[in-house]
């Protein structure tokens, strides 16, 4: 025997209500309800439900959206003659608004003689839970208004006011408002808690939202948590914590939504006093038993924790549940990950994985492949990326396939990233600007074009994010004409105008820079004057020091507010680079008086000062810092063995490169640079040896300087051997630099003719360096025929030189060709070249001694020309043995 189905679907109906809120359990059972309605009609051919049973029923219908079964209920209705059951009527009505079927809701919301409240409010809830139908709720609402067949209920202003909210259309709210008033129900809890939400979600909780909540008579915790989240939401933390104060002191006490609301509020304040109070927040939950053993608070104070850098007292939390759910995993594996915590972050998700009780959903997907993307680990995002196409949910959930393609991007797997973009289903703009700046980085400008067309025609319009990686692209590869065109799309779709940042106009400032367009930069400049940061006046820097216009970049520096260690690093490289090295160290000692520590990067810019000077002293103090301050930049050791050579302490250099434990290329260059520039050929020849066999590629670079060592030190046959792998060995052509390198070598060994050979034999043309090189050779070996030679093709590529005509009349003059040296120098008069005055300089004591021909300003002259003179007398005295 059957059970009486009544008596069935009420005990289940009861079961349903126990457990609402563990939806797929009361999905179950309303499964069950059904199920047991067509085994119970299968079996009795005279079965007739009635009324109750079927309004029971369609409940069930409406709670899973089983819409097919619910119609074949209605007309099932229909031939029993129950239509004109108001619950029946209520429920089919609550079945076709919930479902979406529009036309069916309103056909028999029409047919209906006697309209209730609750029947208006069915279906306006149904309206209202259905994206894109606001109008039709605002309407429905409206001709409710004015029908007078029911009044508007505290129910119906809390399923209208969160569609006001939802189109932030304050003015319909405020009408709202003032039907509350006047119908006496503002002092109702269920509407005052409607009204709270929609002013806080319209930003006017501070006002209006208070008020509303200062009207209720009867707060409950719904009334608390609304105007709490509201002030915490609209960015007043002080007040919120002062509504929870006062919460904690009435009868209401706290519950789960109350800590979800507050504990952001504490991760939003300065570092010490969100923590503290966080931690009050925390033993109040402590206190209560019901709060410690609800999971959804203890993921709150996890999330907080993690939020604030306490990743360990988050763990804690974590390891010490009773129970997790799925929220648990995602709030720690997604709070490791914000906090740089790679590794820590994989681990937990490879704990998840193994439990094989709780499968990852997408919200723990797009937090772990962040962190796959810093630590490059392909392996994993495999796994991830098979479990993804197993699982058809997943592969159709876009905000995954943007984090799957952004980790192939990020990575440089730039085929893989297409393929994923190919797959991803419904592509939103994330999607597009994810696989445009793939192909940006990848420098593959027709795929960027192509996809850049694709996405205009699919009809997506471009954001500020899609401009900034079109501009950056072109920035990079110097093209001024593109930068322009983006430039002027972002000003017709009005994206420059919204860039509060402002990161796009920053970002057009930056690319105008690095193209060398000042002019247009300087523009941009000047119309962010209202919107100007430190970013925006440390690109206009940026552009001015790549351009070498220290007074122009000062000028923008001395107008600033605000300035970062970035502002003081650009400034001290100006100067240090265009040879004020004062100014440079000046700078250097005001920004550590303004409470700076230098970084890497300050240090890499004062190099070229302390290199200028050749001041030891100054390198070795910026050694130590960097020593003290445990800065490991590989980078950084090869410009310090660079100057340290450059300073004439080559042993010094030599000593760092050893002592490094990572060598790169950059590296392996300056100290066989150092050693070529003090003719040490022997051991820069070691040094490259050891590097080739340690399998490190070389490039032009240190080519040429190794080159430049064989020069030096008068090695023909091993220098020449060098040149030639150029090509067969290493796979590219030689450079001009190395042409010269090779004639220089060919010079110094004597074979002048062998070398003008060579420069005349080049496949390409040689350049004044070239000539010049060989100019001076002419000049050490006294071949003035050949030397007239060279001259005459040096003259006419660089006729402004004057160096070229000196080396020339030198050579005439060492022949005594005195008419060629008047000539020489006539040609020097026509063309108005004068010869610069030498300098030289010394550091004895610290302090950088300056000399300049013809000058006699220094302190100590006197001394310095009776030494001299001294010297000179010796000199010419007799010396005997």
């Amino acid at each position: 025997m059957f059970l009486n189905l009544k008596h069935s679907v009420a005990l289940l109906a009861k079961k349903v209500q126990q457990h609402i809120l563990h939806r797929d359990f009361a999905d179950e059972v309303h499964d069950e309800v059904l199920s047991l309605f067509l085994k119970r009609v299968r079996c009795s051919v005279g079965y007739k439900p009635n009324s109750e049973v079927l309004a029971a029923l369609l409940k069930s219908c409406a709670a899973i959206s089983a819409i097919r079964f619910g119609s074949v209920l209605h007309g099932y209705a229909l031939k029993l003659g129950h239509v004109s059951c108001q619950a029946l009527c209520k429920g089919l009505l609550n079945l076709y608004a919930k479902s979406g079927a529009l036309d069916h809701c309103n056909k028999l919301f029409g047919e209906l003689d006697q309209r209730d409240p609750v029947i208006w409010n069915i279906v306006l809830s149904g309206l209202a839970g259905l994206k894109g139908h606001e109008a039709e709720v605002m309407r429905l609402f409206h001709s409710m208004h004015m029908v007078n067949e029911a009044k508007p209920n505290t129910v119906t202003v809390a399923i209208v006011l969160p569609v006001c909210a939802r189109l932030q259309d304050l003015d319909a709210g405020k009408s709202v408002h003032s039907y509350v008033i006047k119908s006496g129900l503002e002092s109702h809890t269920l509407a005052g808690n409607a009204l709270i939400s929609m002013y806080a979600k319209c930003g006017l909780v501070c006002s209006e939202g208070y008020a509303a909540f200062n009207s209720i008579e009867f707060k409950d915790v719904v009334s608390w948590n609304a105007v709490i989240a509201g002030f915490s939401g609209n960015k007043s933390p002080e007040e919120a914590f002062k509504l929870f104060h006062t919460m904690l002191r009435g009868p209401i006490q706290p519950n789960y939504a109350t800590i979800a609301s507050i504990l952001p509020v504490c991760a939003s304040l300065e570092e010490n006093a969100g923590y503290r109070y966080g931690k009050e927040v925390h033993c109040h939950v402590l206190r209560r038993v019901e709060l410690v053993e609800d999971v959804s608070v203890i993921n709150s104070l996890m999330s907080f924790y993690l939020r604030i850098g306490q990743a360990e007292k988050a763990e804690f939390l974590f390891r010490n549940m009773k129970s997790k759910d799925l929220v648990s995993w995602n709030a720690i594996i997604a709070g490791y990950a914000s906090n740089g915590e790679w590794w820590k972050a994989l681990v937990l998700f490879s704990e998840l994985v193994s439990l094989e009780m709780v499968n990852p959903d997408s919200v723990t997907l797009v937090s772990v492949l962040p962190p796959c993307a810093h630590v490059h680990n392909l392996q994993v995002v495999k796994e991830i990326h098979g479990y993804i196409l197993r699982h058809p949910g997943l592969q159709e959930d876009t905000s995954v396939g943007n984090a799957l393609l952004s980790f192939y991007a990020k990575c440089n797997y730039t085929q893989a990233a297409l393929w994923t973009f190919l797959m991803i289903s419904h592509k939103d703009l994330i999607s597009w600007n994810a696989i445009l700046d793939a192909f940006s980085e990848s420098r593959s400008e027709t795929h960027l074009v192509n996809l850049l067309h694709w996405m205009l025609r699919e009809g997506i319009r471009p954001d500020s994010v899609t401009m900034l990686t079109i501009i950056q692209y072109y920035a990079a590869v110097s093209r001024v004409k593109k930068v322009k065109e983006t430039h002027g799309y972002s000003i017709r779709f009005g994206l420059l105008q919204c860039d509060a940042g402002p990161t796009l106009g920053n970002g057009m400032l930056d690319a105008y820079a690095k193209c060398g367009s000042m002019k247009y930069a300087a523009n941009i400049f000047e119309g962010l004057s209202e919107k100007r940061n430190v970013v925006t006046c440390n690109s206009m820097i940026s552009g001015y020091v790549n351009s070498s216009s220290q007074d122009d970049a000062y000028a923008i520096f001395n107008t600033m507010s605000e300035t970062d260690l970035t502002t003081w690093n650009l400034m001290v490289r100006v100067y240090a680079e265009n040879d004020f090295p004062d100014q440079a160290l000046s700078l250097f000692h005001e920004l550590q008086v303004q409470g700076m520590k230098p970084d890497t990067m300050t240090i890499m810019s004062i190099l070229p000062a302390c290199a200028y000077m050749a001041s030891v002293h100054m390198l070795r103090q910026c050694h130590g810092y960097v020593t003290r301050a445990c800065f490991n930049d590989v980078r950084l050791n090869g410009a310090f063995i660079d100057i340290y050579s450059k300073c004439g302490s080559v042993f010094c250099a030599y000593k760092l490169f050893l002592s490094s434990p990572q060598k790169d290329l950059l590296m392996f260059t300056a100290m066989i640079g150092g050693f070529a520039m003090h003719g040490l050929a022997e051991e820069a020849l070691r040094i490259f040896s050891d590097m080739l066999e340690l399998g490190v590629k070389p490039d032009h670079v240190i080519i040429t300087a190794v080159l430049s060592a064989c020069s030096h030190a008068g090695h023909v046959d091993e220098g020449w051997k060098i040149f030639n792998s150029i090509e067969k060995l290493h796979g590219f052509q030689p450079t001009m630099e190395q042409y010269a390198c090779v004639v220089d070598l060919l010079a110094r060994g004597g074979r002048i003719k062998d070398a003008y050979t060579f420069v005349t034999s080049m496949p390409i043309e040689a350049n004044a360096n070239i000539w010049g090189t060989l100019l001076g050779a002419c000049k050490t070996h006294h071949e003035v025929e050949l030397g007239r030679v060279v001259a005459d093709h040096l003259f006419k590529i660089e006729a402004d030189n004057i160096g070229n005509y000196v080396v020339m009349s030198n050579l005439y003059a060492a022949d005594a060709r005195w008419d060629g040296v008047m000539e020489i120098r006539r040609l020097m008069r026509n063309r108005e070249l004068k010869k610069p005055a030498g300098c030289s300089w010394i550091e004895v004591g610290r302090r950088k001694n300056v000399f300049i021909a013809g000058d006699s300003s220094h302190p100590q002259r006197s001394t310095i020309y009776r030494t001299l003179t001294t010297l000179d007398q010796l000199m010419k005295e007799p010396f005997h043995f």
